[in-house]
């Protein structure tokens, strides 16, 4: 990597951080929905064009890229021994890129903003089904189940349900004011998932 290249996305990342700083602060000030894209652009001192070189939708800005969090959950889990089953394979990947722990940048007004907001759920589960597909393949193996076997719903069905108690727990955890662990909610949800079935 050229040194022009290297400052070239140092500034891109360093603008990326300010829009985004400048974006939950209104959000948070005013509320998600009231505020608009052309205001976040106005604070920012960048055009509506230029907002979207940055960001896909106003909703990615608080979920963040989720579909590459996606990508590490899958690498992490494919670095799980294949004797391990799905489900403690799915908690030891999901644990291994913090998925299970609140990140430090999120406080509990983000999170409740996150999940009280009907756009920002939908954003949230697209972006879920993303991983879904990125998870199945593995799942499938660990099963052994062929890869060219679409017609077995179970791999499918597995991670389906891992994503829902995942999203189940930051529920419970934003209910609950942040007081509870994330993980033990994950835990206690996938328990009883499974202890039903």
């Amino acid at each position: 990597m050229d040194t022009e290249t290297s400052l070239w996305q140092r500034s891109r990342l360093a603008a990326y951080a300010e829009i985004t700083s400048i974006a939950m602060r209104l959000f948070l000030d005013q509320g998600f929905e009231e505020t608009t894209i052309d205001q976040i652009a106005s604070t920012a001192g960048i055009s509506r064009r230029s907002f979207f070189r940055y960001f896909g939708t106003k909703e990615d800005i608080v979920l963040g890229d989720l579909a590459k969090r996606g990508e590490l959950v899958r690498d992490a889990l494919e670095q799980v021994p294949p004797t391990i089953g799905p489900w403690e394979a799915l908690r030891e990947a999901l644990h291994a890129v913090d998925a299970l722990s609140i990140e430090p940048g999120v406080t509990l007004k983000i999170a409740r903003m996150m999940y009280g907001t009907p756009s920002l759920r939908s954003r949230s589960i697209e972006k879920h089904l993303h991983w879904q597909s990125l998870l199945v393949p593995d799942i499938r193996r660990r099963l052994g189940i062929d890869h060219d076997d679409i017609a077995n719903p179970v791999p499918a069905a597995i991670v389906a349900s891992a994503i829902a108690c995942l999203d189940v727990a930051g529920e419970v955890w934003v209910a609950g004011d942040g007081r509870a662990d994330l993980a033990s909610l994950y835990d206690q949800a996938a328990s009883g998932l499974r202890a039903g079935s």
